[in-house]
């Protein structure tokens, strides 16, 4: 293969690493302490769901849409009329965790990350007034998407005014994506499932999304199955994958988007709490991955950045902090040793 272009809109992140988003534990000074501390390339805006439904990812984003409001239920998240508890509750801890991360970043120069569910997980997880998911109507698919653009918006101004020296990077979480493509995210009675969407219109939503928004998009998805030829034509600027569900059999699909300059997002270190010591052998399947892909070993440390598999929520405080930091020495094995 040709040695992959860089795209111009992704900042240089040479050695860098990140988390996916949530931390575990309730204090957002200290999970800003620890998300801005162990990743010096690539701090991020942690997430707290143990604070309960509002602090949780879909809720969380819930609380970003403008003029859709949800609400908890027994089933789940549930659209309303107008904002209750549950919004204001998700509106005040992000309040909190922007303060939190304002102050450890002071004086910061460089790339942040911030997360949001993307718009067919929204849809796929959240219910209509009359029960049934929002996946369901095309119209209220459309309706989210151009909500939550809405909000981002406003989202990551807030973001750059408490942090002025950022160069922003947008992750959007779509867990749900390929079971949305497949056909196969149940319906509220939990019976039946809902029709697949069709891929065409998926990217659509997905394109228009990335383009109303004025920074580099990382779509992540830590299930099999990542369609990513599809995210590719949809804009985005990186893709976060849970390496331990790769097969050789997307070989081309990541060999194609690297080789377009798609940046790969590496989820390689552990999410729950294990015993990991060695920084480059937790690298060792990128390399491996790299070198069937025949590309060039000092390009690996310029085009692939180092997460964990997935969100640290159900991990200790300790080895939390412990990911983050192997996660940062195997990013930099990856520039130090690529081979």
């Amino acid at each position: 293969m040709k040695p992959p272009t860089v795209p111009t809109s992704f900042p240089d992140l040479r050695g860098a690493a990140t988390g996916v988003g949530s931390l575990p534990g309730t204090d957002a000074r200290e999970a800003a302490r620890t998300a801005t501390g162990a990743l010096e390339h690539l701090p991020f805006l942690p997430e707290l769901p143990a604070r309960g439904p509002g602090a949780d990812m879909i809720g969380r984003s819930a609380g970003l849409l403008v003029e859709l409001f949800a609400q908890t239920e027994p089933s789940g998240w549930r659209f309303t009329d107008r904002p209750g508890r549950d919004t204001r509750r998700a509106h005040s801890w992000l309040g909190e965790d922007l303060d939190a991360l304002e102050e450890f970043t002071q004086g910061h120069q460089g790339a942040l990350k911030v997360q949001a569910v993307g718009p067919w997980t929204l849809a796929a997880n959240i219910e209509l007034k009359h029960g049934e998911k929002a996946l369901a109507d095309p119209g209220a698919c459309r309706d989210i998407a151009g909500s939550l653009t809405e909000g981002l918006r406003r989202h990551l101004a807030e973001v750059r005014k408490r942090v002025p020296g950022a160069e922003v990077l947008l992750q959007l979480d779509e867990p749900s994506l390929p079971a949305v493509l497949a056909g196969a995210v149940k319906t509220a009675s939990g019976f039946q499932r809902l029709r697949a969407v069709d891929r065409q219109v998926a990217e659509e939503v997905l394109r228009e999304l990335i383009r109303g928004l004025d920074a580099p998009v990382v779509v992540h998805s830590c299930a099999p199955d990542v369609p990513v030829p599809l995210l590719r034509r949809a804009g985005v600027a990186g893709i976060s994958l849970d390496f331990s569900l790769l097969t050789e059999r997307q070989d081309d699909d990541l060999g194609e988007a690297v080789e377009g300059g798609t940046v790969i997002l590496a989820g390689v270190v552990p999410a729950t709490d294990q015993a990991v010591s060695d920084p480059a052998g937790s690298v060792q399947g990128v390399r491996t991955l790299w070198r069937r892909l025949g590309f060039a070993p000092e390009l690996l440390g310029r085009r692939v950045l180092v997460t964990p598999t997935c969100g640290l929520a159900g991990a200790s405080p300790a080895y939390a902090r412990r990911a983050l930091s192997l996660a940062a020495r195997a990013a930099q094995s990856l520039v130090d040793n690529p081979e």
